[in-house]
């Protein structure tokens, strides 16, 4: 990265009064943290340069959302020749697949990325079908442990990432060590595969191999939301790890926690505008004085979304769950519920780490709001195609 460099990216808005989708230049100077915007369509300046180091340069990638002045805006892409170069390698994305007898361990999984530098940049638990498990692994048809790997990976729920960091192709691999687990405990004793994998087809994770294998597997598992659905949508409670507890890595430990008292049957990286989060949160609009805090903190930054269930499926785990994360002011949890989520991870009463559905008849409802994507409005946006820039 240079320094005192200027890096230009094209960024949208979505109008959530007119459905119009805006775009804009958005420049960030790495010499001082400031940033400034360019209104495309008007060709006129649209913000002067100011100081703003909540934002940060390793969040500016392609597909990334940050909140800026209440406005929820997504990188495009890079805006100039001489940023596409600078960051182009700086921001690689590969695809992490936690395989179906390492889902146990999936917030382990997850901890050791973010505590690698990863940034995640999409997420979600699917349980791929015996063809559609042939599908993501055509590349190896023919080959002698074909049908073991196809078996393997549509017995159970996978997760599949799209991570980003700089040479993330071989920074993941590199981490996962060895394909054979067995190969791995003698050869790279501290990677995942000899951590949490067994053998040559139960080695815990996938990695793609190359820049054009991650677009491939990027597009299976995240072009169409319904692939693989597990939800469950009955006997069920909403958890969401909110947008602050993410970016400061407690996602993995979180859910680590989780697992030890629930099981997870679905899972997804979501990122809510300002509109879907107060529609989310809509009971609370005149009970709760923290609604619209409550909303602008959900619509900053993604979140990850679980279906929480008891591993027998029969019974409503709302109450129990709720009472696991403890109350809703993160504060008095600290005092009086030491041990709960909220307590270890939360910081007050809208940054408390976790939201949990109350009430045990809206636990089915949340869930299909969040996991049958009901928030999206951008579909019949209109785009302004308008790209004479400065």
């Amino acid at each position: 990265m240079a320094e005192g460099a200027r890096y230009c990216f094209i960024v949208r808005w979505l109008d959530p009064t007119s459905a119009l989708i805006w775009k804009y230049q958005f420049f960030y100077n790495t010499a001082d943290s400031s940033i400034e915007m360019y209104d495309i369509k008007n060709q006129k300046i649209f913000l002067k340069r100011v100081s703003h180091p909540e934002i940060r340069l390793e969040h500016l990638y392609i597909g990334g959302t940050f909140v800026l002045y209440s406005r929820q805006l997504v990188v495009e892409d890079y805006g100039d020749d001489f940023t596409r170069k600078e960051l182009s390698n700086l921001q690689e994305t590969t695809i992490a697949v936690i395989k179906p007898d390492a889902i146990d361990n999936v917030g382990k999984i997850i901890d050791i990325i973010y505590s690698n530098g990863f940034l995640v940049k999409q997420m979600r638990m699917c349980k791929l079908s015996s063809q559609q498990a042939a599908q993501f692994y055509k590349a190896h048809a023919g080959k002698h442990f074909f049908g073991h790997i196809t078996s393997h990976m549509s017995s159970g729920p996978c997760v599949a990432l799209e991570l980003v960091a700089e040479d993330a192709i071989s920074k993941w691999r590199l981490l996962l060590g060895p394909t054979d687990s067995v190969e791995a405990k003698v050869k790279a004793p501290s990677s995942i595969r000899a951590e949490f994998g067994s053998d040559e087809t139960r080695n815990a994770c996938h990695g793609s191999d190359s820049p054009c294998a991650a677009k491939q597997e990027s597009d299976f598992f995240f072009k169409d939301k319904n692939l693989g659905f597990c939800a469950k949508l009955k006997h069920c409670t909403l958890c969401l790890i909110k947008p602050h507890a993410v970016f400061d890595g407690f996602a993995g430990i979180i859910i680590d926690a989780i697992l030890k008292r629930f099981v997870i049957t679905a899972m997804e990286l979501v990122t809510f505008g300002r509109p879907s989060a107060l529609e989310f949160y809509e009971l609370y609009n005149g009970v709760c004085s923290d609604y619209h805090a409550m909303a602008q903190e959900l619509s900053v930054g993604p979140f990850i979304a679980m279906e929480i269930c008891y591993e027998s499926g029969d019974d409503n785990p709302v109450n129990d769950f709720r009472d696991f994360c403890g109350p809703p002011d993160a504060a008095m949890c600290k005092a009086l519920r030491p041990s709960t989520l909220r307590a270890q991870y939360g910081i007050n009463k809208v940054k408390n780490a976790i939201h949990c559905t109350d009430l045990p008849e809206d636990g089915v409802t949340e869930c299909t709001y969040v996991f049958t994507h009901k928030f999206n409005p951008t579909q019949e946006a209109t785009v302004y195609k308008n790209h004479n820039l400065r």
